[in-house]
């Protein structure tokens, strides 16, 4: 198996960024509407400096993109990269349809 570390990492930043969920709730807010850091700090029972974490994890992996705009840092989610999100998790769903139906082919064979 040919193993793409470039794609691997990509992997590994993708799964570090949803498998929070705080994470995944930003995602879901600012593909909503664009909110600043300060704003989205304002919603969670956390510092300011733990939201501007979240939120540099998820810019990591493509999943929202920051913008300075004044002395705000505005955050939105980046749809080219959660249409990438959608297609890496589609190759998985295509692997696991594929294992099944080798299995049920198996077992009629049986």
């Amino acid at each position: 198996m040919v193993v793409d570390p470039l794609r691997e990492a990509e992997l590994d930043r993708l799964f570090h960024a949803f498998a929070d969920s705080t994470r995944r709730d930003i995602v879901r807010r600012v593909t909503v509407e664009e909110f600043s850091v300060s704003g989205l700090a304002a919603l969670y029972a956390m510092s300011f400096a733990a939201v501007q974490k979240h939120v540099a994890v998820l810019e990591r992996a493509s999943l929202v993109t920051k913008e300075k705009r004044g002395r705000e840092q505005i955050v939105r989610g980046n749809h080219e990269g959660l249409l990438k999100a959608r297609r890496l998790l589609d190759e998985y769903e295509q692997i696991w349809r594929q294992r099944a139906a080798r299995m049920a082919a198996i077992l009629t064979e049986g």
